[in-house]
């Protein structure tokens, strides 16, 4: 892949502007919403988006899995497959935006650089933040792109823990054994206490032995619209990150995190909103971050799983 150095992980609207003047720069609308919502991202898409941008469908470009769960890591060549459709050759600057303002970005841009594409970034506060600050959208048909040659990439498999991984970790108690994995969950705090049902039907809530509530709104500072009282949500400064994580770990357990000593995985609902949990702890230097990529549906869809149900 590119050797290049890799772009900043958060672009502004205003940097993205310039970047489309500039060139080399591919855009990609990675909106998606959750099973229960209304809301259609392909139909939206067609409707307003950035200029020039594309449609990265997340649960198309993705592996099928045993237990039908969605959006889950594609292979080396599916992802090739979809980089050639949009255009993208290994130099290309890739912007992932979405249309809460953060929400399902982080995770498109986790798959980016999983397969080595580090000249890759998301747009902080998404579609919204740009129609806020004055730049234009369009809503013609989307104009097909020259396709190109993408070479096949090596997966960083370090990054992406499997159903198997997380059990065996779960088993071991980060307070007493210094080879646990650390699992922080970005699902609401009610449904990792056990308290809220869950939003797909039939899955039970709670939570996996060891791990730690760190709601992924945590990591977000929610801006108000003006005038249509429309809410985005954009990263919080890295203080406010940090804080946010030590206040969810403990100093001690934070700093071991910080700093590479402790590996610590992200998990949500379905490996989405996880991504959210990804990014801030890259961004904050965090050396060894892994994603639960089937996250709670596929753990806690098994009956062998063990589910804890308090706090």
């Amino acid at each position: 892949m590119s050797t290049m150095t890799a772009a900043p992980y958060l672009m502004s609207p205003s940097q993205l502007h310039e970047s489309l003047s500039s060139g080399g720069v591919t855009v990609l609308d990675a909106s998606w919403f959750m099973p229960n919502s209304p809301r259609k991202p392909h139909g939206e898409f067609n409707k307003k988006r950035i200029p020039g941008a594309q449609f990265l469908d997340l649960d198309q470009v993705a592996s099928p899995h045993e237990l039908g769960l969605k959006h889950m890591m594609p292979t080396e060549s599916v992802f090739a497959a979809a980089c050639e459709r949009f255009g993208i050759e290994p130099n290309s600057h890739v912007v992932i935006y979405d249309t809460h303002g953060v929400f399902s970005s982080p995770r498109a841009l986790f798959m980016f650089r999983a397969f080595g594409h580090g000249k890759s970034s998301i747009l902080d506060g998404g579609l919204p933040r740009w129609e806020t600050e004055g730049f234009e959208t369009e809503n013609a048909p989307p104009v097909d792109v020259k396709k190109c040659t993408y070479p096949t990439p090596i997966l960083d498999r370090t990054v992406v823990r499997s159903y198997e991984q997380v059990v065996a970790n779960s088993i071991l108690d980060p307070a007493l054994d210094s080879s646990a994995e650390l699992l922080v969950d970005a699902r609401a705090r009610g449904r990792f206490m056990g308290t809220d049902p869950e939003p797909r039907p039939g899955l039970p809530s709670g939570h996996i032995p060891h791990s730690f509530s760190v709601p992924f709104n945590a990591f977000l500072r929610t801006h108000t619209i003006p005038n249509i009282s429309t809410q985005y949500t954009t990263f919080l400064p890295l203080s406010e990150l940090r804080q946010a994580v030590v206040d969810a770990l403990g100093a001690e357990q934070a700093e071991l995190v910080f700093t590479g000593r402790r590996r610590i995985t992200t998990s949500c609902g379905s490996g989405m909103t996880a991504g959210i949990l990804w990014l801030g702890l890259r961004m904050l230097g965090t050396p060894s971050v892994s994603l639960y990529d089937e996250s709670w549906t596929g753990y806690a869809s098994r009956s062998e799983s063990r589910i804890e149900n308090s706090g």
